[in-house]
């Protein structure tokens, strides 16, 4: 078995690809939309009839393990064979509770678990993150950028406490940083950011408007990050996308989705799709410390054509934000509670090791 993977404008040009590469036989393991939605991908597998055949696109393919039945005249090669099968059904039943328990939809579930058992991988773990390393793009966050980030989306997912958050860590890494609030009509918006700003000692501006927002950026291009927090947007309100994607327009800025986890899998493809028109790219998921299921962000990953990118799991400023990689993802859904454990053990030794340089 061979995989290839195809990029495409759309969905027909995609399949007239996989035809004339592959031929009528190929089989589509999976598709993802991408650069929200203006492009798709489209993983497609094709068998080789012949294993001593040269290949005709040897470097275009992606290898995966194949197995041939054993003939049954050799006792011992089809105990082998029959081992390898249970093997197989232990991985996909493994996988498909996991998928189940986390509510992820029918579609995803399918491409998951598709790509994970041509991979080869006998361990469910290793599958997993094979698998999510091939269908979804991991991109972190950066502590330098000529563009600014700018956090959207709906209220209360926690645009604020990122922006601290990333300001946080910008600040101990040594680098310049401003931010930005557009949040300026909400009760507490902009005293609940001015108390983190003060305490990191760097500059906090308000932009009630593009105008103010393209002043504000113009006056803080000296930093090496800039940061923009945003007033809750309702992805539903036309006038509301709308205000956001004006603030967005306001120079050079780069939106990112935060996406709070655990959220119904249906609602957030829709957030994310939402979001997508704005030339959002990445998603940054919150609250992966009160969270349990993790469907809505591989829904809104692949229904939004989003990157993951930092992940926040606690409430505190000075900890709980890292960055996003398949090995992560697969921890929180084959095992959150070991993987939060990690974290918080990691957590307390970068803080202890701070405390002794501070000292």
């Amino acid at each position: 078995m061979r995989l290839k993977t195809f990029y495409a404008k759309n969905m027909t040009e995609a399949m007239q690809q996989v035809r004339n590469t592959l031929g009528e036989d190929a089989i589509i393991i999976a598709t993802r939309n991408e650069q929200g939605g203006k492009s798709v991908r489209v993983t497609a597998a094709i068998e080789q009839v012949d294993d001593h055949l040269p290949d005709p696109y040897p470097e275009d393919y992606e290898p995966v393990s194949r197995r041939k039945k054993p003939s049954r005249d050799n006792l011992d090669h089809y105990l082998q064979y029959d081992e390898e099968e249970d093997a197989e059904g232990n991985l996909t039943e493994h996988l498909t509770d996991v998928m189940l328990r986390h509510v992820v939809p029918n579609d995803v579930m399918d491409n998951i678990l598709a790509t994970a058992t041509m991979t080869g991988l006998a361990n469910s773990e290793s599958a997993l993150a094979a698998a999510l390393d091939h269908l979804y793009g991991f991109n972190p966050l950066p502590l330098k950028s000529r563009k600014a980030l700018m956090f959207v989306g709906s209220p209360g997912v926690g645009k604020t406490l990122m922006v601290a958050k990333m300001a946080t860590k910008a600040v101990l890494e040594g680098l310049k940083v401003a931010v930005i609030t557009t949040d300026t009509v909400r009760a507490g918006g902009v005293e609940q950011l001015q108390a983190f700003t003060k305490i990191l000692k760097i500059p906090l501006q308000k932009a009630k408007t593009e105008s103010d927002l393209r002043n504000a950026l113009a006056d803080s291009s000296r930093y090496d990050l800039i940061l923009i927090d945003t007033a809750g947007t309702n992805p539903h309100d036309p006038d509301d996308m709308a205000r956001i994607a004006k603030l967005a327009g306001a120079g050079s800025i780069e939106p990112v989705l935060a996406m709070t986890a655990g959220m119904d899998a249906e609602e957030a493809a829709e957030v994310a799709s939402s979001f997508a028109l704005l030339g959002t790219q990445r998603m940054a998921a919150t609250r992966l410390d009160v969270a349990r299921r993790m469907g809505g962000l591989l829904a809104a990953a692949q229904k939004g054509g989003l990157s993951f990118c930092d992940v926040s799991f606690s409430p505190k400023v000075t900890d709980g934000l890292s960055d996003t990689d398949a090995s992560l993802l697969t921890g929180f859904l084959i095992h959150p509670d070991q993987t939060l454990k990690s974290f918080a053990r990691k957590d307390t030794e970068t803080n202890t090791k701070r405390q002794s340089a501070g000292s």
